[in-house]
């Protein structure tokens, strides 16, 4: 799954959104084969939501500009969405048969309306198609917003319809399972690296075979233009796909051999022959002055990409390069199109994965150490505020970097910093080798600069003109990786945007679901729809921490949590629960569990080991959290009611994981037990009530 996204919380807390008398009614039970249509029907369903969930993030972000940096936007609109489409589950008109035209309505306005940056620094940096002026984020996002909702209510009230001819859990198991398939399919895309017209044909497969003969006119030209329009840009010869971006990479007429790559709209890189770089780019050799005349023996490159950093290294006669990439498409452009064709040196070593995880698995040492323009300029999901190369700076990270520098090793990375990133950098570095690196700056980049540190193994460099003088600026750290963040802080855009983002979800559920107060009865839902999902946002970045920021390790991080909604369920359907009382008990002791052992902790244990440690500690909160659920959800007086006090509560949830900017991700575990204990109180009406019985 590239990119990301969890919407597995709209479904997680909506577990059980119908009970049995808002559900199957009395002797209305489908039988037969009207119950196996039925059921086909809504895994159908659920596979269609979350997969065009996930293609809507992966995609949206792939071409606005805007939505680049915006973590959990899409996500939020798709929550709303699927909340108005259950709250009308039992409307007269189904508006189901209008999402193939919704979807093609997006697909038309991001491909006519794209934003794109043309360069970094100066006047008119950002462009739409044409080179034409980009549309202004006042009225992208909105309208990116609103089409989301609408798209994912058309298809979220067709899943609430089918939904609700069964039993709650029933019902819920059959879209776990659904939604368990989505992301097995759009995982499985994501590693064929396959165009969005894949996506594309995917959706339409489903729209077709869900509205069958009551498909009509307007249905099938939205179809058949969601698959022209996504094949369209999927064929144009200079965009591939990757797990994680949309790559353009062309050659200029006057390039002389080299090329520019952009990602996700962005300029990114550009690959030039050795012999260029020391005329552009003479920064690339500032860490090999320092050695003394020798060449280095073994050389780390985390950040290889296109290959320019390895092509320098081999230039300057190193014995041996690991060069690690997380991108393969990337590594791809540089093995196939670098001027040098450093990747078919047979003294290279390619690893597509993450650098972070790439050291914390070898034990080799380096004569060198290479961080070399690290910038990944994506999220590791919907989910959260985490870029992929976040825990690559850490305090925790640059030490590890320099348990693998062999004796007289030296460190460097270089980038283009805003001044209080080089601080930053440069004062991590210097609580780690307890003495300031060296510092050479270069051009300026708008209100960036060219800068390379570098340091040895023993503090010391070499030849250096000039060290860091020290102004104290927090390192970032392995609980509160933002290094990209301007001290501890939430940037002011987002307040704005999140709180926009709030008013307009409470008004359209105003507007659905009528008066508010009716959902009093259910604040224990909203509680619990505010903790799960920061406890699924906890999980995504302590995974991401302890086995890697790839696509990977997220698309198994958000099937596990869907697995462990399911145990749940098929424990409630068929044993006797303990008591409500017993369960937050539980769920309590297991989130002070995970308080008290930090994700930090179990880097050192081997990878089986580290593996069975952290899914114990991240999967038993959300399994008993599930049992809490699927416990209470199944004595509410009115489903659509609880699901949209439910559904605000994740909106909320949304909006709170905002505070890990402030306080750290583990702070989050603290907030979840503050809601689940919340949830409990004002729930505890309910605890006397029946257990769950075998179903």
């Amino acid at each position: 799954m590239a990119d990301g996204s969890s919407p597995t919380q709209a479904r997680t807390h909506a577990a059980t959104e119908l009970p049995a008398e808002a559900g199957v009614a009395a002797g209305t039970r489908p039988a037969g084969a009207q119950l196996a249509g039925d059921r086909r029907r809504l895994l159908l369903l659920s596979f269609l939501m979350l997969f065009v969930e996930l293609a809507l993030i992966r995609w949206t972000g792939a071409n606005i500009l805007h939505l680049a940096y915006l973590t959990n936007f899409v996500l939020l609109a798709s929550f709303l969405g699927i909340g108005l489409g259950f709250l009308r589950a039992t409307s007269a008109r189904d508006l189901f048969p209008l999402a193939p035209v919704l979807l093609a309505v997006m697909v038309a306005l991001v491909l006519a309306f794209p934003v794109e940056a043309v360069r970094l620094s100066g006047d008119r940096q950002l462009v739409g198609n044409f080179g034409l002026p980009a549309l202004p984020r006042t009225v992208v996002l909105p309208v990116v917003f609103l089409l989301t909702v609408a798209i994912m209510g058309a298809i979220g009230e067709g899943v609430a319809r089918t939904f609700s001819r069964f039993e709650p859990l029933d019902a819920y198991r059959l879209d776990i399972l659904g939604s368990i398939a989505g992301i097995v399919a759009f995982s499985v895309l994501s590693f064929l690296q396959l165009p969005p017209v894949a996506w594309g044909l995917v959706a339409a497969a489903g729209f077709a075979l869900l509205l069958g003969r009551h498909m009509g006119g307007w249905q099938k030209v939205a179809l058949a233009g969601i698959v022209v329009l996504l094949g369209a840009q999927s064929v144009v010869p200079v965009l591939h796909w990757s797990p994680y971006y949309k790559v353009n990479a062309k050659t200029p007429p006057d390039a002389q051999g080299s090329m520019a790559v952009k990602v996700n709209n962005i300029p990114h890189q550009t690959l030039h022959p050795v012999a260029r770089l020391r005329q552009l780019a003479p920064f690339y050799f500032y860490p090999y002055q320092h050695l003394d005349g020798s060449a280095p023996g073994e050389v780390l490159i985390v950040g290889a990409g296109t290959g320019n950093d390895v092509a320098v290294a081999l230039s300057q006669r190193a014995g041996h390069v690991d060069a690690v990439e997380i991108d393969p498409i990337l590594y791809r452009l540089g093995r196939d199109h670098h001027p040098d064709r450093p990747y078919q040196d047979r003294r290279v070593r390619v690893q597509i994965n993450d650098g972070r995880a790439f050291l914390q698995q070898t034990g080799k040492r380096y004569d060198l150490i290479l961080f070399a323009l690290p910038d990944s300029l994506t999220l590791i999901s919907g989910q959260s505020s985490l870029r992929l190369e976040n825990y690559l700076f850490t305090v925790e990270a640059m030490r590890s970097a320099k348990a693998h520098l062999a004796p007289g090793g030296t460190f460097a990375m270089y980038n283009y910093y805003e001044p209080s990133l080089l601080d930053r950098y440069a004062g991590t570095l210097a609580t780690v080798y307890g003495k300031p690196p060296c510092v050479e700056t270069g051009e300026v980049l708008g209100a960036r600069r060219q800068a390379v540190l570098t340091i040895g193994d023993d503090g010391t460099v070499s030849d250096c003109a000039a060290t860091w003088r020290q102004r104290p600026v927090e390192s970032a750290t392995d609980d509160h990786p933002f290094p990209y963040l301007e001290g501890r802080q939430i940037p002011s855009f987002y307040l704005i945007w999140l709180g926009l983002i709030l008013a307009v979800s409470v008004l359209l559920v105003r507007l659905v679901a009528g008066r508010l107060r009716q959902m009093a009865t259910y604040l224990d839902l909203w509680f619990m729809g505010a903790a799960f999902l920061l406890l699924e946002t906890k999980n995504v970045v302590q995974f991401a921490l302890l086995f890697g920021t790839t696509w990977f390790v997220n698309a198994t991080v958000f099937a596990g949590i869907l697995l462990s909604v399911l145990a749940a369920v098929e424990l409630a359907r068929r044993v006797r629960l303990p008591s409500p009382l017993l369960l937050y008990g539980a769920l309590l002791l297991v989130l002070v569990v995970a308080w008290t052992v930090p994700p930090a902790s179990l880097l050192s244990l081997s990878p089986p080991l580290r593996f069975l440690a952290a899914t114990a500690i991240a999967f038993t909160p959300i399994f008993l959290a599930n049992l809490v659920f699927a416990q209470r959800f199944k004595q509410v007086g009115s489903s659509t009611v609880a699901f949209a006090a439910n559904l605000l509560g994740a909106m909320v949830g949304g909006v709170l994981e905002y505070l890990a900017l402030l306080n750290g991700y583990r702070f989050l575990l603290v907030l979840v037990a503050v809601l689940y204990g919340l949830a409990f109180l004002f729930g505890r009406a309910n605890l006397a009530a029946p257990r769950l019985s075998r179903a």
